[in-house]
Formats: C-alpha cells, sequence, structure tokens
C-alpha cells in the first residue's frame, strides 16, 4: 500500500541574526514513518522541530502538514504534539490527569475523556498507576506518561525531543523498543530528534543527519551506515578508518582507486568523477584479523587493546598507518590478541567506500 506525505519540508532556512541555524532545508515524510534527525549539537536538528511544532518560525521556506501549509498556524492550531526531554508533566497533577488535560483543552466530554485516558494507560502499561503523580514515578514510568499524553489526542504526527537522554543506558535500550511498538501500534507518524547514532539506527525507517545546518543524507540506517555520501557522514555514523587515497579510472558508481598500502581496489564511490585524490572510508568491523583476513593481504603490529564485552577493538600499526579493527570475542576469548603481536589483517574490495574529498 503506498503511505501519503504527512509532512513536507521546503526550502526552509532559519536566522538568528547573522547566524543561520538551517539553511535551505528539503525533505519528505512519510505517513506512519520513523523518522529522525540525526546530528551533533548545534546541527539544527531542534530549531527544525521546533518550527514544525509551532515554537519558532522559519526565515523562508514552507511546512506542508498533510499537503497544508502551517508556518504560520500557532501550535494549538497544529494537529501535532511534542514529547521534551524533560517530560513536562504537571507535578500537580495525577497520571490520569495529566493525560486528561489536553483532551479537556479539546471539549470531550467526561466519559469519552475518561475512556480515552483508559487505552492511553494501557498503551504504555500504566494502568495501575493512575492515581499517581509524576514524582512518584521513575524516569522510565514519567516517560511513558508523558508519551500516553502526547498520543491521547490523537495528533497527526508526535514529536520527540531527545526524550531519552535523560535516561541510565539500560533503560534507554528498554525504551527504544516500547518507542518503537508503540509507533507500530499507534500508526501514528513519528519525528524522533537525537544526537545519539545508536538511537537512530535502531528505531529509525529513514534518517536524516544535519550538519551545520544543512542535510548531509537522508537514507535507511543501513544505506547511511554502509554508503555514507561524504566524510561528515561516514564520521558521525559509527567508527570507521579514513585513508587518503588515488583515483585511478571511475565507472559509473565504481572507482579503481590506490591505496596507501601500495595496491588498488576497485569499489563503491560517491560524488567523485574523475582522477584525483580521495578519501577511503573503512569501518572496523570490516577488516579481519588472523584466520577471518580475506582479500586484502596486510600484516601489522598490535599496538592498542581495548576489551568491550562482545567485541575487542584493537589499533593496528600497519607499516606506519594506524588501522582500528574490531573482532568478535569467542565464547572463551582465547583468540584475543596482545600489544606487540604481528597478525595478518585483510580486506575485501567492496568493503571500502570512496568518499570525494
Amino acid at each position: 500500500m503506498t503511505r501519503g506525505r504527512a509532512l513536507e519540508v521546503f526550502d526552509v532556512s532559519k536566522q538568528f541574526g547573522s547566524y543561520r541555524a538551517l539553511d535551505h532545508v528539503s525533505f519528505t515524510i512519510d505517513e506512519n514513518e520513523f523518522f529522525t534527525l540525526l546530528g551533533p549539537s548545534g546541527c539544527g536538528k531542534t530549531t527544525l522541530l521546533r518550527m514544525i511544532a509551532g515554537f519558532e518560525s522559519p526565515t523562508s521556506g514552507a511546512i506542508l502538514l498533510y499537503g497544508k501549509e502551517i508556518a504560520g498556524l500557532p501550535p494549538e492550531k497544529r494537529k501535532v504534539n511534542t514529547v521534551f526531554q524533560s517530560y513536562a508533566l504537571f507535578p500537580h497533577m495525577t497520571l490520569a490527569q495529566n493525560i486528561a488535560f489536553g483532551l479537556e483543552n479539546l471539549g470531550w466530554d467526561k466519559a469519552r475523556r475518561d475512556a480515552r485516558v483508559g487505552e492511553m494507560l494501557d498503551l504504555v502499561h500504566m494502568s495501575d498507576f493512575a492515581a499517581r503523580n509524576p514524582l512518584q514515578l521513575s524516569g522510565g514510568q514519567r516517560q511513558r506518561i508523558a508519551l500516553a499524553r502526547a498520543l491521547a489526542t490523537e495528533p497527526q504526527i508526535l514529536l520527540l525531543d531527545e526524550p531519552l537522554s535523560a535516561l541510565d543506558l539500560k533503560l534507554r535500550q528498554a525504551m527504544r523498543d516500547e518507542l518503537r511498538q508503540l509507533q507500530r501500534q499507534t500508526g501514528i507518524t513519528f519525528v524522533f530528534v537525537t544526537h545519539d547514532q545508536d538511537e537512530a539506527l535502531d528505531m529509525s525507517d529513514r534518517i536524516c543527519v544535519l550538519g551545520d545546518g544543512q542535510i548531509q543524507q537522508i537514507g535507511t540506517p543501513s544505506e547511511i551506515y554502509e554508503d555514507p555520501e561524504n566524510r561528515f557522514v561516514a564520521d558521525f555514523i559509527g567508527e570507521t578508518n579514513f585513508l587518503d587515497g588515488t583515483v585511478v579510472s571511475v565507472d559509473g558508481d565504481k572507482a579503481r582507486v590506490k591505496t596507501p598500502f601500495g595496491f588498488d581496489i576497485t569499489t563503491f564511490q560517491k560524488g567523485v568523477t574523475g582522477p584525483g585524490p580521495v578519501t577511503v572510508s573503512l569501518r572496523p568491523e570490516k577488516i579481519g584479523m588472523a584466520e577471518q583476513a580475506t582479500g586484502n593481504s596486510l600484516t601489522g603490529t598490535i599496538a592498542g587493546r581495548n576489551y568491550m564485552g562482545g567485541f575487542t577493538h584493537y589499533t593496528v600499526d600497519v607499516s606506519g598507518i594506524l588501522l582500528r579493527v574490531s573482532r568478535r570475542n569467542d565464547v572463551s576469548h582465547a583468540d584475543s590478541f596482545d600489544i606487540g603481536q604481528t597478525v595478518p589483517l585483510g580486506f575485501r574490495d567492496d568493503s571500502a567506500r570512496v568518499l570525494a574529498r
């Protein structure tokens, strides 16, 4: 079934005095999509979210909600709700009253309100806590109530402004699963803002990577990670090794590149049109060690080692070039390597990506 467009952002810029927070940003979001705005602090993602919510106005450009311009509408006139990092629950109200607040403002009668509040409490597995107030809850429980309150009024789009950042790691991971399940259950379009790459990769249908107020790349999590379009994206999403290379020839979306290791590789490229210097991105987990060393053959010396549970991250010196290599640990961890040990390495041509400088 073809999905319609829930949100369209056309050529939006935002100026604060002499500072341009967003620079000619355009994208579309499908209905029922989990869409993430990802980027470092100061990249413009929260400013963009606030413009969709109605708390800021674009300096130029248009924002359409289901085909209707909303840039000039106040927040209460948009079928858009926001879940904030601080949750913004009313401490003097019970959880049921918090959820009912927006429904009262919409003029729902008591019977209808009560039924909807019960439905929302069930949805977030908090039915037994209806009479409590927010101060009696844990961070994860407050997060669930903030979501229930935002979903109760049936918004066309739910905006989430770094809602997991105040939670500890274990709870953040659990809430990722809950958020994704809620989005699927309700069918509401979610627009999620985060600086956390793992959150974005784990939950999103598509990711919009922002940097310096501009869109760097939009794609599925696998496209963003496996096929970065520039150095910013390759560097911001996960770990990678950047190598200096020289393009020998280009054939469509592939390029033959001379590597600093003395051999050529032929692999996928983004934005390269002809011979010249380029950057090659090679993810640490794409490099095999010892018996896993297949493809292009290298030899290096272990210069550093960090045990991380499921993986050990190595720094390997290959003729003066330091490569980061990730290796999954076996059951006994008997296959680890010591600092100073010489090891064979290998990677396939198609494990590398060529990026224009």
